[in-house]
């Protein structure tokens, strides 16, 4: 009676669990642990998913146990009941009872456990899996989006600039942000998300550089992050989806190379980007600041505000700002002077004293220029610009192969320009007379 009992309560119980206890070394995981426990630890990890009623789990239980007793502190051990949590065990393919799985390195792929069921086997393969950690650490290897964080190992390929995002840490670093975000939910046995990996890594590396951190490439594991897969309506892998503060996501649906990730990003970059500065060249830093940092720098030589007025200038200000708008995601420099201020610069242009308003775009890595040689008008700059932007258009040398000196000088004021004060002239010791005598 007391066995029938026994079995009847073991029968009873099977959901909750009959083969580990938590005064066990065998650290239980669910999907609520997982990701914690296992995907972001630096530990190397055997896992067992098992079925309570299944009879070869049950043998292998207490060589489990004393296997997870003797590698305390060196190798963690856990164990997943796959009958009540079959995502999990779904996520790493598990097909049959007991599976065991090494998750080493790279968590992302983990390892079939294929020796024998005895503790000492057991024992051997995981020390075995720690060595080969260890050396690959100390050669500077690893795989993976690296432990559910940014990997910072450097090398062609590598996913020190993929941020992997969790459940826990997705809304603080994603929602309300300044920057945008290119988040790819994945999952580890997708082929499609595996193929994509060293592009999604290699672009993040480049867009990071060129945006300086403006547009951030993610990853989330959406089998372990269930709550952010449900709540963005994940049925697929690999899904892309882009983040911008103030606005519903939006699937992104372009290639997946690189280059087409890189495309994208860019453009986000450059659709979120206040158009660039427009500086008057009031010193040597300003010119050399600017163009040095950027592939083309945008010189405009404006007329004397004598000739224009405050208003006149600002309608050609107003002309450069709206072409700066325009051609943003080239990132140009923008820059401007009066006619005559920087007099030398001008004859280095080919501007060279007349046909004011002016305008040269300066490559400063090649000190080269094109000069435009239409209207000074937004139709005039924009067919020059996109002339520019293709690769056509009539370049020459800058006059002596570098920037000339230039002035330094005060800033415009906004103001109408005035005509210089006369010295007055004091004409009362003179005698009209006596002069107009002399003259005849």
């Amino acid at each position: 009676l007391l066995l029938v009992l026994g079995t009847v309560s073991c029968t009873l119980f099977l959901t909750v669990n009959c083969l580990y206890s938590a005064s066990d070394d065998v650290i239980e995981l669910t999907p609520t642990n997982f990701n914690k426990e296992v995907i972001q630890s630096d530990s190397l990890w055997l896992v067992e998913f098992y079925a309570p009623w299944c009879g070869h789990c049950q043998r292998l239980t207490p060589e489990w146990k004393k296997a997870a007793t003797a590698l305390k502190g060196v190798v963690k051990v856990g164990a997943v009941d796959a009958d009540k949590h079959q995502s999990l065990g779904g996520q790493y393919g598990v097909r049959g009872f007991p599976t065991i799985k090494i998750f080493g390195a790279n968590k992302n792929k983990a390892e079939d456990y294929q020796g024998g069921r005895t503790s000492d086997a057991i024992v051997d393969a995981a020390l075995s899996a720690l060595r080969s950690l260890v050396k690959d650490r100390l050669s500077g290897r690893s795989g993976g989006y690296s432990s559910g964080k940014q990997s910072r190992e450097s090398g062609g390929g590598d996913k020190k600039d993929v941020i992997e995002l969790t459940d826990d840490s997705f809304d603080k670093n994603v929602i309300n942000s300044d920057d945008v975000w290119m988040v790819e939910f994945y999952a580890p046995w997708c082929g499609h998300c595996k193929n994509l990996e060293p592009e999604w890594a290699a672009a993040a590396t480049e867009v990071k550089e060129q945006t300086k951190g403006k547009v951030k490439l993610a990853a989330v594991d959406a089998t372990v992050n269930q709550m952010l897969a449900g709540r963005y309506g994940i049925r697929g892998f690999p899904t892309i989806k882009i983040f911008q503060k103030g606005e519903d996501p939006v699937d992104y649906d372009g290639g997946r190379t690189r280059s087409d990730i890189i495309a994208r990003a860019l453009d986000l970059f450059s659709d979120n980007a206040p158009p660039p500065e427009l500086l008057e060249i009031i010193n040597e830093d300003v010119l050399k600041s600017t163009c040095d940092a950027h592939q083309l720098c945008i010189v405009s030589v404006l007329p004397h505000i004598l000739d224009t007025g405050a208003s006149g200038r600002n309608s050609y200000l107003d002309v450069m700002l709206k072409m700066a708008e325009k051609y943003k995601k080239k990132m140009w420099g923008w820059l401007w002077t009066e006619a005559g201020a920087q007099s030398d610069l001008e004859s280095s242009l080919g501007i060279g004293g007349f046909g004011y308003p002016a305008m040269a775009a300066v490559n400063a890595r090649k000190m080269k220029f094109a000069l435009l040689k239409g209207s000074f008008s937004e139709q005039g700059i924009n067919e020059f610009l996109r002339e520019l932007s293709v690769g056509r258009g009539s370049t020459a040398p800058v006059g002596g192969g570098a920037f000339p000196k230039i002035h330094s000088v005060e800033p415009w004021d906004g103001k109408d320009g005035e005509l210089p004060v006369e010295d007055d002239i004091d004409l009362s010791d003179v005698d009209l007379d006596d002069w107009d005598k002399d003259e005849l």
